[in-house]
């Protein structure tokens, strides 16, 4: 017993141990959800769902809906209540949900995912119980919340900062990077918002669906590695990088959602002709129709013609270039405004894109693992929609933007 003991405590597992390490506690959880869901089930055909107010303040999302969500608040009454008996202060919760969160990250930078994923987890549902300890016995103020939210802060940020130390020399070392930042910008978009008078809470994975998929994915992943590859020195623990790579994916696509809602709700109000989709939809096509004739321009000159590539690639791009801009004027945005002065804006637009779409893909290449194709994709993408599109809808294809239009709206002098 006291050998077992000693090899737990130093991580020294045989495949067996380390599959009920993992194990163990998930059967004790499942044991005590599983079986709490057929109750809560039964309840709610008798008696409706049960209501948690906090739950419905927080805004619905994609992967834990409102259903699970009151579910999982129902389910750890039993453990709220014993904490809110025992007199534990808000603060004290807070602090143990942080050493918990720390201690994770530190078990997973050693290999101990297990270990790391449980404490995790763990720390999760502490988070969960300090505020509302603290509500519930009007305990509530702005110094433990500071408390609590930059707790948080750190226990997202050690269990990440563990699971890149342990996949350091592997690629999952960019998606535990990705996760990183995701997790932080998720709740400082949300922090910004309410600080401008804007709620933007929404999105799928919130701070809950972090805990259950990287925690979950975390503790269970020696159960395969275990009965796959027992003999593993340092194994990849597949089941903790998908729960990575679905994090680092969702947590980013949801600060942008609210980044792009956060800027939507103070930017002024534009009046548009059609719907943001719509624009993006046409000038997509604009950009690939354009694509085509230069493309086809470039196989005419050099196949039939006999010009030398670089001299077709030129003509090839400046017709591209008003193929595109024609179709964006007429048909994408609708424009009125002088022809000459859009021009040189749209080349100005152009010029600079391709310019950074240069210097992105040779900033790409320094990195040789990346397959060059790919890079050229990416940078593509993120010029377009962080340059290019706004630029062309507020900046060249703008009417009331441009400088007669600002002239009209000066008043003239007496």
């Amino acid at each position: 017993m006291l050998e077992n003991l000693v090899a737990w405590l130093t991580g020294n597992l045989s495949p067996s141990a380390r599959i009920w390490t993992a194990l163990g506690p998930a059967i004790l959880a499942c044991v005590y959800f599983l079986g709490g869901l057929l109750i809560f089930c039964i309840r709610v055909a008798f008696k409706g769902v049960p209501r948690d107010e906090e739950t419905l303040k927080r805004g619905n999302a994609g992967f834990v809906g409102y259903f699970l969500r009151h579910y999982f608040f129902w389910v750890i009454q039993p453990l709220w209540a014993v904490i809110l008996r025992s007199g534990l202060p808000a603060n004290a919760l807070s602090m143990l949900s942080g050493l918990l969160g720390i201690s994770s990250g530190v078990a997973v930078a050693a290999g101990r995912f297990a270990l790391g994923g449980w404490l995790f987890l763990a720390a999760g549902i502490l988070d969960v119980m300090d505020g509302r300890i603290a509500r519930t016995r009007k305990e509530a103020n702005p110094a433990g919340a500071a408390l609590d939210s930059v707790l948080d802060r750190y226990v997202d940020s050690a269990m990440l900062m563990g699971l890149a130390w342990y996949y350091r020399d592997t690629w999952v070392l960019l998606p535990a990077l990705g996760a990183l930042l995701g997790s932080s910008l998720v709740p400082y978009v949300r922090a910004k918002g309410e600080g401008l008078g804007v709620n933007v809470r929404d999105g799928a994975m919130q701070r809950l669906e972090r805990v259950l998929f990287l925690g979950a994915g975390t503790a269970l992943s020696p159960i395969l590695e275990a009965v796959f590859w027992p003999e593993e020195k340092h194994p990849m623990h597949w089941m903790a990088v998908v729960g990575l790579v679905f994090v680092a994916i969702m947590s980013n696509l949801t600060a942008i959602s609210r980044f792009r809602n956060l800027v939507k709700a103070l930017a002024p109000k534009r009046q548009e002709a059609r719907s943001g989709k719509a624009i993006l939809g046409l000038n997509a096509a604009a950009g690939a129709i354009a694509t085509v004739a230069d493309f086809a321009v470039v196989l005419a000159l050099v196949e039939w013609m006999g010009l030398l590539p670089a001299w077709a690639t030129v003509l090839g791009a400046l017709l591209g270039a008003v193929v595109n801009y024609s179709i964006n004027r007429v048909l994408t945005f609708r424009s009125t405004a002088a022809v000459g002065r859009q021009m040189m804006r749209y080349a100005v637009v152009s010029g600079t894109s391709a310019l950074l779409n240069a210097g992105g893909v040779a900033l790409l290449t320094l990195h040789p693992q990346l397959a060059y194709t790919l890079g050229w994709w990416l940078v593509r993408g993120v010029v377009y929609f962080a340059w290019n599109l706004p630029l062309q809808r507020d900046y060249v294809f703008n009417d009331t933007n441009s400088s007669d239009a600002l002239m009209e709206q000066r008043p003239h002098a007496a």
